[in-house]
């Protein structure tokens, strides 16, 4: 009996201490609760902690994620209705948080295109002869070489030129010794003098030489071809002391006072461009100038390979800048009208929607989804989504993303995907009492 006394107030006691214990434990956890929930005076108070990944997943206290990174407090003074974020303002200051207001401006309608220069084709002349010679001595012999109209290129030897001047002077001659002579008879010699000019005429031979013939008398075994316009030798056959037959080409000059561009036009672009629109021109062997010209035609065709038209734009060339075959970049600006415009650094572009971030007051903001128009000179027309005056952020929206949990900012909008369902990430945070620490 003594024995079964013992053990029963032993087991009294155990249960007492166990008690005890158990108490002295519940109170110990229920005291560091406390402390985690009641910050320190002066201290800011934590609602809840988010992942630092942005993931939708919060907890009531720290914790890490499965990458060992530490959750991120949201304190109260973040807090913000559903849908916005709130920033403090000292991070907004840190972040260099930069607005601009959504507003009215008269959006131009440019077209960016990549084109090359060429000579002006109806300023190129071919020079040849119409009767077979050859050279006997070259006086324009590069390629490059300038010219000028009138200027002696070549002077050429011609049986069949020595011959018609022959025929002509006998003709010439015997008109000068019938002077006396019968009508008829004079009427012969005029027709063959006649012949024999027209002949001449034929191979181009210029007043001024057949002048000279009738004045010396005498045959010239040579002749002078001069350059019919001023300009640059593009190409030279012409060789001293070779043989050239009739319609052969001997010189390609081109006068480059005025110079096309032709442009290629991707074919979604065709309907804003026009003939007579004004054209700026910059090319990458002068960055300093900047170049103009107009749109003088477009070509009716497209290239199926690039899906592009050319577009020609004549400029001039006065100080010979503009050399055939160098690259230019075009703008095609054209008349645009007023619309609702915000820069192209407000919007953030996830690939499948647009956003920008709207500023409420200072250090809230409310992500928008909008939709997008025009582009033109660093600014988006907006469709839908922001109103004429509203301040978006320009500068830092990206960090703005990095500090805040953006895609739980998000559900706001209430978007669904394609089928009905809510997309990942697009629905406000859970209240923290409803995670014990996931």
């Amino acid at each position: 009996m003594k024995t079964s006394a013992i053990w029963i107030t032993l087991a009294c006691a155990g249960v007492v201490a166990a008690s005890g214990a158990g108490y002295w434990l519940g109170m110990q956890r229920e005291q560091s609760v406390e402390k985690v929930a009641a910050p320190a005076h002066g201290a800011r108070a934590v609602l809840y902690y988010r992942n630092p990944m942005g993931l939708h997943d919060t907890s009531p206290v720290p914790k890490k994620d499965s990458m060992g990174m530490d959750y991120v407090p949201v304190y109260a003074d973040e807090a913000a209705p559903p849908g916005q974020l709130r920033i403090s303002l000292d991070k907004v200051q840190k972040l260099g948080v930069k607005t601009e207001p959504a507003e009215l401006r008269e959006l131009a309608r440019t077209v960016r295109a990549v084109g090359r220069l060429q000579p002006d084709e109806r300023r190129i002349v071919t020079v040849t002869t119409r009767f077979e010679g050859y050279i006997e001595k070259l006086l324009v012999n590069a390629t490059g070489q300038p010219v000028q109209r009138g200027q002696a290129l070549m002077e050429v030897y011609s049986p069949e030129l020595v011959s018609a001047q022959e025929e002509y002077l006998i003709a010439w001659n015997g008109r000068e010794t019938l002077s006396n002579g019968t009508p008829e008879s004079l009427a012969g010699v005029d027709q063959l003098a006649e012949a024999a000019l027209q002949r001449l005429r034929n191979w181009d031979i210029s007043a001024a030489q057949l002048q000279h013939l009738q004045r010396e008398g005498k045959v010239t075994r040579t002749l002078t071809l001069y350059s019919p316009a001023s300009g640059v030798v593009l190409e030279k056959t012409a060789q001293q002391g070779m043989r050239f037959m009739p319609g052969e080409m001997l010189f390609r000059i081109a006068d480059l006072s005025t110079v096309w561009l032709i442009a290629d036009v991707f074919e979604q672009d065709l309907e804003r461009v026009q003939t007579g629109q004004p054209v700026k021109i910059s090319v990458d062997a002068y960055p300093e100038h900047e170049f103009s010209g107009d749109v003088s035609y477009i070509y009716p065709t497209v290239s199926p390979q690039t899906r592009t038209a050319q577009v020609r734009v004549e400029m001039s060339n006065p100080d010979g800048l503009l050399r055939p075959d160098l690259y230019a970049s075009v703008q095609l600006v054209s008349a645009g009208d007023m619309a609702l415009t915000v820069p192209d650094s407000a919007v953030i572009d996830s690939g499948t929607r647009q956003v920008v971030l709207v500023q409420r007051e200072e250090g809230l903001f409310e992500p928008r989804e909008v939709t997008l128009g025009r582009r033109s000179d660093g600014y988006f027309e907006v469709l839908q989504g922001v109103s004429a005056g509203e301040l978006v952020v320009v500068r830092a929206n990206f960090l703005i993303d990095a500090e805040s949990n953006l895609q739980t900012a998000l559900g706001g909008f209430g978007g669904h995907g394609e089928h009905g369902g809510e997309r990942e990430g697009d629905h406000a945070p859970t209240a923290p009492d409803d995670h014990e620490g996931h």
